[in-house]
C-alpha cells in the first residue's frame, strides 16, 4: 500500500510482526473452533461501525455482524491488533469500504482465507482536490445516502451467497432500507433548494463531505483534505476564512473525531456561526446521538440544513 494514503496509516513494524504471528496462532484456534462455529449463524466482520450497522439492517436475524473498530474510533489512524486477525480468520465474510480507507487492514487481510467484499464497488469515486492527496479517491462515499444504496446492493449479493436460504429476506430488508435512504436524500435536497446560491456551501474541518455536498448541490470547502498528524496550517485557515467572507456563508462545521479549534478561528475571523458537530467515521454508543447510520446521516442533514437556513435545531 502506497505511502500517500495517509500519514496515520504507517503502522509500526512491531504491530505488524505481532499481526503476522497471530495469523499462525489463528490457524490452530480456527481449527479447534470450526465445528462449534458451524452450528451458529455465519459471522460477517466489518472494518468500522458504520458498515456494521448498515450490514445489520440487511442481514436481519440471519447473520451475526461485528465491527473491528469500536464506537467513537477514528478510522483513519486505527492500529489493528493480533486479536483483530484472529477475529478475521474465524469470520465467514469480511466487508470493508475500500477506496484506500482501511490501508491498515489490507496489510494482513490478504493472508486470511476468508471471502472479502468491498462494499463501495460500483460507486463513482470523487477525487480529493487539494494537498498531497490531490487526485486520489475520497474514501468517504458512505456520506451519500445514494451511495449507501449501492453498498446495500453489494451486501445483498454477498449475504445471499453466504446464506442463500435467506436471500429473499435480504432483498426485502435491503429494499426497505434503500427507501429510507432515498427519503433522507430527497428531504435534504428539498430543504436546501430555497437557499441563495452564495449560501449553498458546506464548510468543514476535513474534506469528508464531498459526496453529500454533491448530492445536495452545495459547494464544498474544508480546512484540510484528509485527517493527518499535522493539521490546519495558517494558509489553510486563511483560505477557509476568505471563502466564508467572500460567499457570506452563514455557518461552518467540524467533525466529532477532530478538534474544532481551527474552525473556531474561522468563525472568529469571518463572523459566520459555528453550525455544529457532524459525524462521519464512527457511530456513537447506543445511548449517544448517532447509534445507527440513519441516525448519523439524519443528524448531519438536520444540523447542516438548520444552520444554513437559520432554522432552529
Amino acid at each position: 500500500m502506497k505511502a500517500w494514503l495517509h500519514p496515520l496509516f504507517r503502522t509500526t513494524a512491531r504491530v505488524f510482526a505481532a499481526l503476522l504471528g497471530a495469523i499462525t496462532l489463528t490457524a490452530t484456534l480456527a481449527a479447534c473452533g470450526e465445528s462449534a462455529n458451524r452450528n451458529e449463524k455465519p459471522v460477517v466482520l466489518t472494518t468500522f461501525t458504520v458498515l456494521a450497522d448498515i450490514a445489520r439492517q440487511v442481514a436481519g436475524e440471519h447473520l451475526t455482524v461485528e465491527s473491528i473498530t469500536k464506537a467513537g474510533a477514528e478510522i483513519h489512524g486505527y492500529e489493528p491488533t493480533p486479536g483483530d486477525v484472529r477475529r478475521a480468520s474465524t469470520a465467514d465474510l469480511i466487508l470493508d469500504n475500500g477506496m484506500n480507507l482501511e490501508a491498515w487492514f489490507v496489510q494482513f487481510v490478504e493472508d486470511v482465507d476468508v471471502k472479502h467484499v468491498v462494499v463501495s464497488d460500483g460507486v463513482t469515486p470523487m477525487s480529493i482536490t487539494e494537498d498531497a492527496y490531490q487526485g486520489k479517491p475520497n474514501p468517504h462515499a458512505w456520506m451519500s445516502p445514494l451511495n449507501v444504496k449501492i453498498y446495500v446492493d453489494n451486501m445483498i449479493r454477498a449475504f445471499s451467497e453466504l446464506a442463500p436460504e435467506h436471500a429473499a429476506d435480504f432483498r426485502a430488508a435491503g429494499a426497505a432500507y434503500q427507501a429510507e435512504l432515498q427519503k433522507i436524500h430527497d428531504e435534504l435536497v428539498a430543504t436546501l433548494a430555497t437557499l441563495p446560491p452564495n449560501e449553498r456551501a458546506l464548510v468543514t474541518c476535513e474534506g469528508a463531505f464531498s459526496y453529500l455536498a454533491r448530492d445536495a448541490g452545495l459547494t464544498e470547502k474544508y480546512i484540510w483534505a484528509v485527517n493527518a498528524e499535522q493539521q490546519a496550517t495558517p494558509q489553510q485557515i486563511t483560505s477557509a476564512i476568505d471563502f466564508v467572507r467572500t460567499n457570506r456563508v452563514p455557518a461552518v462545521f467540524c467533525e466529532s473525531t477532530v478538534s474544532d479549534a481551527p474552525m473556531q478561528r474561522v468563525v472568529e475571523a469571518s463572523g459566520a456561526r459555528f453550525g455544529g458537530v457532524l459525524y462521519v467515521d464512527s457511530l456513537s454508543e447506543a445511548d449517544g446521538p448517532v447509534p445507527t447510520y440513519l441516525d448519523l446521516i439524519r443528524h448531519d442533514v438536520k444540523t447542516i440544513t438548520a444552520a444554513l437556513t437559520g432554522a432552529r435545531p
